[in-house]
């Protein structure tokens, strides 16, 4: 893991590990449920479902079944991705929908009524195992897509003081120009609110998970966040008694993909890039107490904006004076 990053970026991502996904842990579950009880009792599972009425040869076909119920299970419950063992719960799924239409006909009173019981139950279960690949596939798509970024800047300040101006984190958006506000609830919980692309609005939980006095500052958000993010800031005494070095280390999962990233970046707020313009601008804040623009750039570094600004040039100098 590289230097400076939180000790939890899955559980800070909301990328949950496979065995903590609830789908795919209670179908795990439901096939071993199954695949023991047709192995173990193939004519009594034969008699609940209606295939009861050609003994040795539906024993056969259901253990068949019971002992490929088997195979996903540790898949499902133990894997870090079990988005592939949700699909092969699917192609089984089909198998045996193909299996009970085909008896279905060849059915009649109350055999035909089980059986048609079963073929709805197997379609719905089908419609769960959909369910669960389509969602574990989502979530590892989210970790495939985690990025970090990093940057350090150092101030004239110091470490303490820096540190307790970070810590207040209410004090964030007067260097940070996406984030809109910081709004802290106590217990080391916040509600952070930024401006995405396009003026999009977007907002998340945060909790403190490391503090160590005018040292290090971590945090990370918490579950269900639409930007799943963790942070570190560090705070060490630069050399030559000239401050403070202040290092920020990020891990973020964009919303939207590469397409988010390419917009993001298109509107000069993809974090990795922001996050080099904010620490600029902190200098500025902790060293002079608001952040000087430059004649060139009175708008600040976005790319619209920069699109709009007009050069800087020295000031005209009137005849006579």
């Amino acid at each position: 893991m590289p230097d400076g990053i939180p000790e939890m970026p899955d559980a800070t991502l909301d990328v949950p590990e496979g065995n903590g996904q609830p789908l795919p842990r209670a179908l795990g579950l439901l096939s071993l449920g199954l695949g023991v009880a047709a192995l173990a009792a193939p004519h009594q599972v034969g008699r609940l479902i209606g295939l009861d009425d050609s003994a040795p040869t539906r024993s056969v076909v259901l253990r068949a079944v019971g002992a490929r119920e088997l195979v996903p299970v540790p898949g499902l419950l133990f894997a870090r991705r079990p988005a592939g063992w949700a699909w092969f719960r699917v192609g089984a799924d089909l198998l045996d929908l193909l299996l009970l239409a085909r008896e279905l006909p060849h059915r009649r009173g109350e055999r035909r009524q089980r059986v048609a019981a079963t073929l709805g139950a197997v379609a719905g279960i089908t419609a769960v195992d959909v369910l669960a690949a389509v969602r574990s596939g989502r979530s590892a798509g989210a970790r495939r897509r985690t990025l970090r970024a990093s940057a350090t800047v150092t101030v004239n300040r110091p470490a303490d003081e820096v540190y307790r101006f970070w810590r207040d984190f209410e004090n964030l958006p007067r260097f940070m120009y996406h984030l809109e506000s910081v709004r802290s609830d106590g217990d080391g919980r916040s509600h952070w609110t930024v401006r995405g692309p396009g003026g999009r609005r977007v907002g998340w939980d945060a909790e403190l998970v490391e503090e160590n006095l005018s040292e290090t500052i971590a945090w990370r958000s918490v579950r269900g966040a639409r930007v799943p993010n963790a942070g570190r800031v560090r705070f060490a005494r630069a050399a030559g008694g000239r401050g403070t070095e202040v290092r920020v280390d990020l891990v973020y999962a964009p919303p939207g993909g590469a397409v988010g990233r390419a917009v993001a970046q298109l509107f000069g707020e993809e974090p990795g890039q922001q996050i080099r313009d904010d620490l600029r601008r902190f200098k500025q804040v902790i060293e002079t107490g608001e952040v000087v623009r430059s004649d060139g750039s009175p708008n600040g570094l976005a790319t619209p904006q920069q699109v709009l600004q007009k050069p800087a040039r020295p000031q005209a100098v009137r005849p006579g004076s």
